[in-house]
């Protein structure tokens, strides 16, 4: 899943993209609200974390405006505005969670995955056929057999079960997986669904990974060819 990181600090905002990384979190990084509002138009993020100090608009205004345009994912407001009149005013606008600088890391991570468990948002353990994979920590499991599976193919796997039974797009695929990064080879996601095919297949996994030729991928109960191309 991806997370949009608003903050004008591009340094600062690094640091923040390289510590989700290592909680199995993509990221794009923006450093102003117009850069934001163009991300929304072609990527559907599962959370926003915004800065209020924006060069070119403050960041209660964009958050309005995202709201005002109908995106519902969990947005944390990350800012130096200590004072209790801006954490009500945030919260009132319709953010989620108000995180003052400075903190650490280990909590904005803690407090991110609070926020993704929460009814009806991202984070939890999903299942589908004998899987069931844990979108917290990370981890797959066939049946009761914990499975060694690369981020990559988890993040595949993740849209495939919360899309089952219907086709999800290569560019759906793209968004998911890279975001507003420029991905050099453009057979990356054929690997990655090879590579998930083949722990699935190895694990004696009751699901099958279908190929919808120019289109995408839908993921399925397994019949007798549980390896479909």
């Amino acid at each position: 899943m991806r997370i949009l990181i608003v903050e004008d600090n591009s340094t600062y905002g690094h640091l923040v993209a390289q510590r989700l990384a290592q909680s199995g979190f993509g990221s794009d990084e923006v450093t102003s609200a117009r850069a934001a509002r163009r991300a929304l138009l072609t990527v559907r993020y599962a959370a926003i974390l915004l800065d209020l100090g924006l060069p070119d608009d403050d960041g209660i205004v964009l958050l309005r405006h995202i709201r005002s345009a109908g995106h519902t994912m969990p947005i944390m407001i990350v800012t130096a505005r200590h004072g209790l009149e801006h954490r009500l005013q945030g919260l009132r606008e319709g953010a989620d969670d108000y995180l003052a600088k400075p903190f650490s890391m280990e909590e904005l991570v803690a407090r991110l995955h609070a926020l993704l468990r929460r009814p009806g948002q991202l984070g939890r353990l999903l299942t589908a056929g004998n899987l069931s994979l844990d979108t917290d920590n990370r981890q797959l499991k066939v049946g009761d057999s914990l499975q060694l599976v690369r981020v990559r193919e988890l993040e595949v796997l993740e849209l495939l079960i919360r899309n089952w039974g219907r086709v999800v797009t290569r560019r759906r695929f793209e968004e998911w997986l890279f975001g507003l990064q420029v991905e050099q080879e453009t057979n990356a996601l054929d690997v990655y669904v090879h590579r998930l095919r083949k722990v699935l297949v190895d694990a004696d996994a009751t699901v099958t990974i279908h190929t919808i030729r120019g289109v995408g991928f839908l993921m399925s109960e397994s019949k007798d060819d549980r390896c479909a191309s």
